[in-house]
């Protein structure tokens, strides 16, 4: 067994499976996923005023029992962290965290603000894939239904335990996470209840491996290896997430007077697969890296990201990688591979 560290927790890489097989798994029926990310708490009286100070998005009109993808930004522009927001109650969130030192951010910020930050000590689990419906109307006996649409969130009993469960994930697939609650949940119970709750949908546990395969073709992008705070959201290709008229975030003057161009992009390659720190070379000159790279069963080709240099209207070129000591030609294009809408994990494709 191959382990990890990510966000301050163990994780496990590979186990020995095959990682084409549950990649089809994953595509086909669903995998349940043991990952790393952190849910952080901050609650109190003045949290949605600090929460729009520190993320780049409208918060005050995030309902209680759903989530938004948020982002942080440095006073400069570049990205701090990236994450998942939930609602929980009036006055209590959480932001789901990935690597990174969020809890530090947040207090150096947090001095104005009627505000308490915490670690509610849960771990996260994720059921993906397009049976994954089934399983978890089976696992709370009906009420999580078809009305539990993306990014929804609230809490469920699952074997007599309370969870908190959202309709999301990091594959681009229909699916879920389950959040623990500390020391109140029994941790091998919870993964035995899954497990046989998703047995009939043909439920299998999986490793990091074949999620990043998927990630990759959905165009999901991981903090602090395919972006960084040397990076605005623009250089990302992330502004969609941006809300400027939100006028009190941190980085945001910065963010007005910063380029719109972009520097993360996806790569093709035909003849082999892209692996991180890669070099990207246009007219035989080094133009970029790798930052994620894996051979995607369902498009039959290399794929990855390639961070360039420097921020410029670089899809459609044609370049080359080098990659195992050979030059290959590669293609640069847009994210994601395909799928653009979100169809799939919206449950309408």
């Amino acid at each position: 067994m191959l382990m990890g560290v990510y966000a301050g927790r163990c994780y496990p890489i590979d186990v020995g499976d095959d990682e084409a097989e549950k990649y089809w798994l994953l595509r086909q029926k669903c995998a349940l996923y043991d990952v790393p990310e952190r849910p952080i708490e901050i609650r109190g009286k003045d949290v949605v005023r600090f929460l729009e100070r520190i993320f780049a998005r409208h918060v005050a009109d995030v309902k209680e029992g759903r989530g938004r993808y948020v982002i942080a930004c440095t006073p400069q522009g570049g990205i701090y962290m990236d994450g998942v927001l939930f609602r929980l109650s009036e006055d209590r969130y959480w932001v789901v965290q990935p690597d990174g030192a969020l809890v530090p951010w947040l207090i150096a910020y947090s001095g104005d603000f009627d505000v308490a930050i915490s670690d509610p000590a849960s771990r996260v689990l994720q059921i993906q894939g397009p049976t994954s419906r089934d399983v978890m109307r089976a696992a709370t006996s009906g009420a999580i239904g078809d009305d539990f649409k993306y990014f929804h969130s609230g809490f469920f009993d699952i074997g007599g335990q309370n969870l908190y469960v959202s309709r999301t994930g990091w594959t681009g697939e229909i699916g879920y996470e389950v959040y623990t609650q500390g020391n109140a949940t029994d941790c091998p119970r919870l993964w035995n209840d899954l497990l046989e709750a998703g047995r009939p949908y043909g439920l299998q546990y999986s490793t990091i491996r074949s999620m990043e395969i998927r990630r990759i073709e959905a165009g999901i992008l991981d903090n602090l290896t395919d972006f960084d705070w040397t990076m605005t959201p623009f250089e990302a290709g992330l502004s969609a997430f941006l809300d400027l008229d939100q006028p009190n975030f941190v980085g945001r003057d910065a963010l007005l007077a910063a380029s719109r161009l972009t520097r993360l992009f996806g790569v093709k390659c035909a003849a082999a697969k892209p692996s991180m720190g890669d070099v990207v070379s246009y007219a035989g000159k080094p133009a970029g890296r790798i930052t994620a790279g894996a051979w995607s069963p369902f498009l039959n080709v290399g794929i990855g990201y390639v961070r360039f240099d420097e921020a410029n209207a670089w899809l459609g070129h044609d370049m080359s990688i080098h990659t195992d000591g050979t030059d290959h030609p590669c293609s640069i294009v847009a994210l994601p591979f395909y799928d653009p809408e979100k169809r799939i994990p919206r449950g309408l494709g």
